[in-house]
């Protein structure tokens, strides 16, 4: 199941950064100390959950189509 709250903060962060390099926003702004906050509550979620870096797993190759397998009609 998806932790809704973990994707909300990654979410919320990812906004905040790319309007922190959109306008070019020097450190102690309001902006960046809330993706600090953020960075803090993350990892804290993450110790309290057991999860690892908070990437999603990497899924396998798909199988390969063999060719000519196609119905014709």
């Amino acid at each position: 199941m998806a932790d809704l709250y973990l994707k909300a903060l990654e979410s919320e962060r990812r906004q905040l950064w790319a309007t922190c390099r959109l306008k070019g926003l020097a450190q102690g702004t309001p902006e960046r100390q809330r993706i600090a906050a953020i960075d803090e509550a993350i990892a804290a979620h993450q110790a309290k959950s057991g999860a690892k870096s908070g990437a999603k797993p990497r899924a396998g190759k798909p199988a390969r189509k063999a060719k000519g397998t196609a119905p014709r009609g």
